[in-house]
Order: structure tokens, then C-alpha cells, then sequence
């Protein structure tokens, strides 16, 4: 009788237990848990890569005056577009007009010499074959006329020269381009080829340098062979969207300390969005990826053994799936294996999550007002 009363107190005793740890882990592991939950996509994604640029001006020139004189007009405003022939500066050509007419006169002078010298070679040629006079005296005769034609030719070149210089007096913009900081003012003497007068700028179109990892240098190359690779560059704080191009340019080497390789993009600039100098994001589409598997970068999850997402069955309870990341885009996973089209994975909430939790959809990143 004593025996039975002690099985029925441990019966009773272990029942309890039981009931007891069935209420610990009602309390441990929620019965529904409230996500956001987002659709596996599928579609066509680029190929991209990305980096910081430096605009830089198409072409640079620096103008200096040929001449020494005094710059006596100059014909722009600082920061006015200029095309190319048009007037910058003029040196005061005065000095330099004295000195072309001075070789003109010497030309004269000289020619006239060296005709008469040709009418005397003839009339001793005539003379020396009548044998009237000696066979040196005509000799002087020719050489004086000969002499007398080449110092017309040297005073042909000093003329040439004379206007050469004069046109230097005229300084026109080399090309089309903006200009910058007059260096020099109106009433300034400077010497020949010694002061920066201006810089010019040549904004349209316009470069922008950047710099990618030099793995990426086969890839590039690859596509670069198909065709133009289009290049987008998008100033800071612009919400215009982005300037479009394309790259004209790869450096002939790698850079030894940075293992980098420079890259320029030409751009249009029609609407001179681009600047010299500013900073910009660079895209380099290198082609088009199809049928790639996406999902918002939220749902990606890492842990010591990898990258993983948890996964929505059509019963409401979620698993563990390990995916392969590609990439991530604007916020957007490209997926190589792990996931197909069509599945549900959650995008918010997984800090209260175990495999086989059930789960309440709230909504999506993309429309969290809406439930499921």
C-alpha cells in the first residue's frame, strides 16, 4: 500500500516537471512572429563598376606672348567663353611695325642692287666675248651680282620674319574653351615667352579621370573589344540624374603603389554639368547580366559559416537557406546560388528568428503599408 502511494507522488511529481517546462518554452520561442518579408526578382541587371572621378578639362593651353612689349588691349572677361581665333591680347605692335617696314625698305634697296648687278654681269658677258676686257674682271662682275641676289633672299626671310613677329602682337584663343583668371593686366610690360597671360579650358567635352583595381583590367578589356563601354558619372548633390559617356582611355600601365589603373571617360557636357576639378561617382557598365536572381541586401544575412537568408514556405515557417552573393547593386543582392524566382524571404525581423519559426507578414521594403 506504502509502495503504490510513493508511484503515484512521482508520477505526480514528474507530470508537473513536464508541465512546467512546456510553459518555459511557450515563453522562450514565440508561436508567430511579425516580418517583412520581400519576392525573389528575376530580370536583367548590368554589369558595373564603380568609383570616384576627377573631372579634368579636354584640353588645357596656357597662353604666353611670343613677343616682349606692352600688352596695350585685351578683348575678354575673365571667365567668358571663347572660340577659337577669337582676340585675347594685343602687344602694342608699334616697335614691331617700325621693324617689318625697315626690312622692306632693305629688300628694296637690296633688289635694286641686285638688278643693276645683273644688267652689268650682261654687258661684260657681251664685252669678256668680244674679248675687250680680262677674264677676272668679269669674274668680279658675276660674283658681285650673284652675291647680290642672295642678300635679296636673306632680306626676303627678314621680312617674313618682321611679320611673323607683328602677328605675334595678335594673340588668339587656340581652340573653344573657357577662361580663367586674366594673370596679367592691361598696361603690363612682359617679356617674350616668359609670363602666363591665361589659361583656356576646353569644357566641352570634357574628361573625367578614375582609377579601378587592376583585377578588373581583363574584363574591360573583354568588353572593351565588343564595343564603346558607356560610362555615367554623376556630380555630388545633383538630382538632375546622371552625365553620360564614354571611356576613351586606358592607361598603359598599372600603378605599382596603389594597384590601380587610370581610366577616362569623354563626356558631352552639353549642359556643362561637368566641371574641372570636381569630384564625381563613376559608373563603368561593362554589359548586361540576364535573367539574374535579386533580392533586397536587407534579407542577406552573415554568419561564421557564410552568407544566408531565411526563407518563407508556403506554410508560414521560415528556413535557413545559404546563398551565394554576387554582388549588391542600390541595395540589391545579386544572387549566383541559393535562391530562385519566386520565393519569399524576410527582410526585417530576423534577430527573432529560428528554423521553423512561424511568421506574420507585415508587409515589404517595397510596400510596407500592405500585409500578406
Amino acid at each position: 500500500m506504502q509502495g503504490k502511494k510513493i508511484s503515484v507522488l512521482l508520477i505526480g511529481v514528474i507530470l508537473l516537471m513536464a508541465a512546467c517546462s512546456s510553459g518555459d518554452k511557450g515563453q522562450a520561442v514565440p508561436k508567430v512572429v511579425p516580418v517583412m518579408a520581400d519576392t525573389v526578382m528575376q530580370r536583367a541587371v548590368p554589369v558595373e563598376i564603380r568609383a570616384i572621378g576627377n573631372v579634368q578639362a579636354y584640353s588645357t593651353v596656357t597662353i604666353k606672348s611670343m613677343v616682349a612689349g606692352e600688352i596695350s588691349q585685351v578683348h575678354f572677361t575673365e571667365g567668358q567663353e571663347v572660340r577659337r581665333g577669337a582676340p585675347l591680347f594685343t602687344i602694342d605692335p608699334r616697335p614691331l611695325e617700325a621693324a617689318l617696314k625697315q626690312a622692306q625698305a632693305n629688300l628694296a634697296r637690296d633688289q635694286a642692287l641686285a638688278n643693276n648687278a645683273k644688267v652689268d654681269a650682261k654687258r661684260y658677258e657681251a664685252l669678256m666675248a668680244k674679248q675687250a676686257i680680262a677674264r677676272q674682271q668679269y669674274d668680279q662682275v658675276r660674283t658681285n651680282a650673284t652675291a647680290l641676289e642672295a642678300l635679296v633672299h636673306v632680306d626676303e626671310a627678314a621680312v617674313d620674319n618682321a611679320k611673323i613677329q607683328l602677328g605675334y602682337c595678335f594673340i588668339h584663343s587656340p581652340l573653344d574653351g573657357r577662361t580663367g583668371n586674366i594673370l596679367v593686366k592691361r598696361g603690363n610690360v612682359i617679356k617674350a615667352n616668359d609670363t602666363e597671360l591665361l589659361t583656356i579650358n576646353q569644357i566641352i567635352p570634357i574628361s573625367v579621370a578614375f582609377a579601378v583595381p587592376e583585377q578588373s583590367l581583363p574584363e574591360i578589356k573583354k568588353y572593351m573589344a565588343r564595343g564603346m563601354l558607356k560610362v555615367e558619372a554623376l556630380p555630388p548633390n545633383d538630382t538632375r540624374g546622371a552625365e553620360r559617356g564614354v571611356l576613351t582611355f586606358i592607361d598603359n600601365a598599372i600603378d605599382k603603389a596603389t594597384g590601380t589603373i587610370l581610366l577616362k571617360g569623354t563626356f558631352a557636357n552639353k549642359g556643362r554639368r561637368l566641371w574641372p576639378g570636381q569630384f564625381v561617382d563613376v559608373v563603368l557598365r561593362l554589359t548586361t547580366q540576364p535573367d539574374a536572381i535579386i533580392v533586397p541586401s536587407q534579407a542577406v544575412q552573415t554568419s561564421q559559416s557564410g552568407q544566408y537568408v531565411f526563407v518563407i514556405k508556403p506554410d508560414l515557417t521560415v528556413e535557413v537557406r545559404t546563398v551565394l552573393v554576387n554582388r549588391t547593386i542600390n541595395n540589391q543582392s545579386i544572387i549566383d546560388k541559393g535562391l530562385k524566382a519566386g520565393d519569399r524571404v524576410v527582410t526585417d525581423g530576423q534577430l527573432q528568428l529560428v528554423p521553423g519559426a512561424k511568421v506574420e507578414i507585415k508587409g515589404s521594403l517595397s510596400t510596407p503599408e500592405k500585409g500578406s
